[in-house]
């Protein structure tokens, strides 16, 4: 809120509303900090004087053209202030403005404050009210890979939003695959394609295409969260009862990158959850040998991959040992 920050926004020849003739008739309303400030913030006089202004127009209730140019000075300066974007909305409303010149403004806007949580929700406001969706994909699409930042939670939402409220879901799956294949680990790509899929339903031809192109993912890269975690979500969410031993592909697949060596702990993490709902699905008698396996998991993550939740690995561990006797007391 500093002076060249507010001459980068509004410019350095910007007449101040109390020298406009037009702007005559409003008595600025300055702020009320109380009478003892505990930290009085610096504003600088040109922020002092537009929000002065903006609070007395917005005390007298005033919609006009000249209100809506100030509140665009408003938010060049304070692109996050709520209550001035309401009453943009307002105005826009009792003016029966051109919505189509707002959403030009919000590209803008947008393209200066992609992680501004106000000036999303205001593009989705106006949205709504055109009941237009034709230019939010691609003003997504900008925001999340022409700026480089692939990974904007608030581009995301509103791709969501958009997608999910007025049905556009036929391409996105090519969309989210380029992200992927510029990115494997792009978390925000992966959860967008469970969001997709969750859409279409996991009918058993759809999960068993997806599970074979998340293990050809895990192949390229192994020690790959996002993957590993898409691979389990879409297993769980394939209705077989089984748990993880429901795909024997995928199983089968998960053993022969352990028995190649590799140590990911995330391919250790889906051996141990496999390895329980195994040993709690057979007999006790018959379950020593898995239960084993986890016991030695555990050890190998606790100790050597994922040292950092020991306690959590160690917690696992124990916490089979008891379901596992609990289930053996029973069984007398």
């Amino acid at each position: 809120m500093c002076d060249s920050s507010d001459d980068e926004f509004l410019g350095t020849d910007w007449l101040p509303y109390s020298a406009r003739s037009e702007w005559a008739d409003v008595e600025p309303l300055a702020q009320d900090d109380g009478n003892n400030p505990v930290v009085s913030i610096a504003y600088s006089q040109m922020f002092r004087e537009v929000f002065d202004y903006m609070r007395a127009i917005i005390a007298r209730g005033e919609k006009t053209q000249r209100a809506l140019d100030l509140t665009t000075d408003a938010l060049r300066l304070n692109p996050a202030n709520y209550t001035v974007w309401q009453y943009r909305r307002d105005i826009l409303r009792e003016l029966k403005a051109d919505l189509n010149a707002e959403l030009d403004y919000l590209s803008e806007v947008i393209g200066q404050n992609a992680k501004n949580y106000q000036v999303w929700h205001h593009r989705r406001v106006i949205v709504e009210m055109l009941n237009d969706p034709s230019n939010e994909l691609k003003l997504t699409e900008n925001a999340l890979v022409n700026d480089g930042d692939a990974k904007n939670y608030h581009a995301w939402q509103h791709r969501q939003w958009a997608i999910r409220t007025f049905n556009l879901y036929d391409d996105e799956l090519n969309f989210v695959d380029r992200l992927i294949c510029e990115d494997q680990r792009n978390n925000s790509a992966w959860n967008q394609r469970f969001f997709v899929i969750k859409h279409f339903g996991f009918t058993p031809d759809l999960v068993q295409r997806e599970l074979t192109y998340t293990m050809n993912r895990i192949r390229i890269i192994k020690n790959n969260e996002s993957a590993w975690n898409y691979l389990v979500g879409v297993m769980r969410q394939g209705g077989k009862g089984e748990g993880l031993s429901s795909y024997p592909e995928v199983v089968a697949f998960v053993e022969e990158i352990y028995q190649a060596g590799n140590r990911s702990p995330y391919l250790l993490a889906f051996l141990v959850d496999l390895y329980q709902e195994q040993a709690l699905q057979q007999k006790v008698s018959e379950s020593d040998q898995l239960a084993r396996k986890v016991y030695g998991l555990c050890e190998d993550m606790a100790t050597k991959h994922d040292v950092i939740r020991r306690k959590y690995w160690q917690y696992v561990a124990t916490h089979l040992k008891n379901q596992l006797n609990k289930a053996a007391e029973e069984q007398k």
